[in-house]
């Protein structure tokens, strides 16, 4: 398409927000590998040129992607309920990544500090120090419940196999299982294959069980702190 043709093409001013966004469909379509400066001036009908008098560079865009898709995930009640808060954030957190498959490496491998990610991580340490968690026990609280949260979202997202897949798998696995040397493989494999147990995982699982010891250590911690200045974390 020719210069002239994408300047009529495109009738409104172009926006940071616009970008992004546009950013943000084209990682979802072919991956943050495959986002360029090009593909997102192509989306918008404009030059790659032009982006550049709305954001630095690639890496300013990849923040401002992060920016976006954090804005959608459900932020912590701070003096709520924290166990319901947290358990929303969760969900809400899995369900966002899940319809950004390249957002979860993100959030792990940058260092993301943007006003939407700072506040979002504000509140949910405010959600558990109103809560009466330490401070200490806080940071461990949260990080736990989101390493839980992306490995969780990461595995859904490049498991090898579909949930209606997994009888047909195992029973073609079952030759590779001799009873005497992989018997306890085996009894999970034919439990599938019998439909007594569809395999399936799920997130809320793992969630009910660590905020269940967090509980326990939010007790412990308050029991301490009424005796005295110790902090058992």
């Amino acid at each position: 398409m020719s210069t002239d043709k994408r300047k009529r093409r495109r009738t409104t001013p172009l926006s940071r927000d616009q970008i992004l966004r546009s950013a943000v469909e084209v990682a979802d379509a072919d991956g943050v590998r495959g986002l360029s400066m090009r593909k997102i001036a192509r989306k918008l009908g404009v030059e790659a040129m032009s982006l550049y008098n709305h954001v630095k560079n690639k890496d300013d865009i990849l923040d401002g992607m992060v920016e976006i898709v954090v804005a959608d995930i459900a932020v912590p009640e701070v003096g709520g309920d924290w166990q319901e808060s947290m358990r929303r954030r969760a969900l809400s957190a899995h369900e966002t990544l899940m319809a950004h498959p390249w957002a979860a490496m993100m959030l792990m491998s940058r260092v993301n500090v943007g006003p939407v990610v700072l506040a979002y991580v504000d509140r949910t340490i405010g959600c558990l120090i109103e809560a009466g968690f330490s401070y200490a026990l806080a940071d461990y609280a949260w990080n736990t419940l989101d390493a839980h949260i992306y490995g969780f979202t990461l595995q859904r997202l490049n498991f090898p196999f579909e949930p209606d897949e997994f009888a047909d798998t195992a029973e073609s696995f079952m030759p590779q299982m001799p009873p005497a040397e992989l018997p306890y493989l085996l009894g999970m494999a034919q439990e599938v294959i019998a439909g007594r147990h569809d395999g399936v995982q799920e997130l809320g699982f793992g969630l009910d069980l660590i905020i269940a010891g967090l509980e326990r250590l939010r007790v412990a911690h308050l029991a301490a702190a009424a005796d005295g200045p110790t902090d058992p974390c």
